[in-house]
């Protein structure tokens, strides 16, 4: 779901991404002033608990990068498991540090993308 793929998530899964709390909480101009507007007597605690709610409750994705030569191994295992062949030689070395560097990172999401585009493309060449 989240790296674009066409696969559909399970029924009872539901993912919120977002990289900033205004995008879980509503957040009105008042939340920025002092004075207790709008009846509130410590806005800034009112603030704060909503802040927690995201810290408490907000999912972080993290993508580590790995070094050059593990990143090229889990694409190949990738490749394997997907059923494709999974060429040893410079070609494929070239293309798969060349799809990371486009992305910017040798990360094991952008191994399993790399992976799944090498797969597709060999299966178009291939007639179907």
């Amino acid at each position: 779901m989240l790296d674009g793929s066409l696969a559909s998530a399970a029924d009872n899964v539901l993912v919120y991404a977002t990289s900033n709390r205004r995008h879980l909480l509503p957040e009105s101009q008042q939340e920025n002033q002092c004075g207790g507007e709008g009846g509130e007597i410590h806005p800034g605690d009112a603030v704060e608990e909503r802040i927690s709610l995201s810290e408490r409750f907000g999912l972080w994705l993290s993508f580590y990068s790995f070094d050059q030569e593990r990143y090229l191994a889990i694409c190949q295992e990738w490749l394997e498991r997907l059923g494709a062949s999974a060429p040893q030689g410079e070609d494929f070395r070239q293309a798969a540090l060349a799809y990371a560097l486009a992305r910017g990172s040798r990360s094991g999401r952008v191994a399993w993308q790399f992976a799944r585009d090498w797969a597709g493309r060999a299966r178009l060449e291939d007639g179907g």
